[in-house]
């Protein structure tokens, strides 16, 4: 399992490394390149982006290999469909659904969004296992799902915690990554450091406290 997961999110990575090692040119271009993505952010995401309370607002940090690993160890056993809380280039996604999972990532960044769709199609994932939704999860409801990944900044995690308490149902599991809610009570945790997860089962987290 890890074998394909690895597959999955080194794709561009071992990309991206062997164009670097080329030609030095390439990293002459490489500040060009960044400055020229930031102008596309400014005109595509940008504008979505002003849309969120500037309270809720979170910047785009990838998951790694290894706390995307630990997601799915917390995953095992688990079944229904699953929600990544913005889901950025739309690597938990993938990992997921190729377990099985029938997934939506939840992304506002119009460049990330495009990428994870065209990447979808290139692997020739259909719709109904990965799709990827260009909303504001904050004004979404996130009843129907069982599953929810998050990595989120630490300034949030407690208003999102009211949020998912209100709406999802006992039954459904909360993964966050790096960054724990600060007051619920934990069920399960993979890993250490800056890739460590918890799950937290809502049954648990509404359970009365002594």
């Amino acid at each position: 399992m890890e074998d394909s997961i690895e597959v999955i999110l080194q794709d561009g990575d071992s990309r991206f490394s062997r164009h670097t090692q080329e030609k030095p040119v390439v990293m002459a271009a490489s500040g060009a390149t960044l400055m020229g993505l930031y102008g596309l952010w400014t005109v595509f995401a940008l504008p979505g982006f002003r849309k969120v309370p500037k309270c809720l607002k979170v910047p785009y940090l990838p998951s790694s290999s290894t706390q995307t690993r630990n997601v799915l160890k917390l995953l095992q056993s688990r079944a229904g469909c699953l929600a990544d809380l913005g889901s950025g280039d739309g690597r938990l996604v993938f990992a997921a659904s190729s377990l099985g999972f029938q997934c939506t990532g939840f992304e506002i960044n119009s460049i990330l969004i495009g990428y994870s769709r065209v990447r979808a199609l290139w692997k020739g994932i259909p719709s109904t296992t990965a799709r990827f939704v260009n909303e504001d999860f904050w004004k979404s409801n996130l009843s129907g799902y069982k599953n929810v990944t998050v990595f989120l900044a630490p300034g949030v995690m407690e208003v999102l915690g009211r949020k998912l308490t209100e709406e999802l149902d006992d039954d459904a599991r909360v993964i966050a990554c790096r960054f724990p809610f600060p007051d619920w009570p934990i069920s399960a945790s993979e890993g250490h450091g800056l890739d460590q997860t918890w799950a937290y089962d809502m049954a648990v987290v509404r359970r009365p406290r002594a």
